[in-house]
């Protein structure tokens, strides 16, 4: 079975599909790098809600950053999100957005099945 988590644009936030959930693009919002990506895991966190999964079971993300300058910080914030034997695989690259103010965002693979 496949189920849609759809926006007002041309992507859905997921999609369920089987034994995983894969997700769009989340950005963040707020003044600041540090506003921002908190921002885009409490959008990721209610996104794999609504798919009835933990942020735990985030196996695989890919982090596109405005400014590789932030990449301590995001390293740092991770940390606050996941325990470090249990961080989700990641990719992190460098990216201009088409919105000004947006200084990261994030999409990746969770897993449903059993554990």
């Amino acid at each position: 079975m496949i189920t849609h988590f759809p926006t007002p644009f041309s992507y859905s936030s997921a999609v369920a599909a089987g034994d995983y959930v894969f997700l769009g693009l989340h950005r963040g919002f707020g003044d600041d790098f540090t506003a921002q990506i908190h921002d885009v895991f409490t959008h990721l966190k209610s996104t794999l809600s609504d798919c009835g999964c933990p942020l735990e079971r985030l196996v695989k993300v890919n982090v596109y950053l405005k400014h590789i300058q932030d990449l301590p910080e995001m390293e740092k914030v991770f940390l606050e999100y996941f325990e470090q034997s249990h961080c989700p695989a990641r990719m992190t690259s460098t990216t201009e957005f088409f919105d000004s103010d947006c200084l990261l965002m994030i999409d990746g693979i969770a897993y449903l099945g059993e554990v």
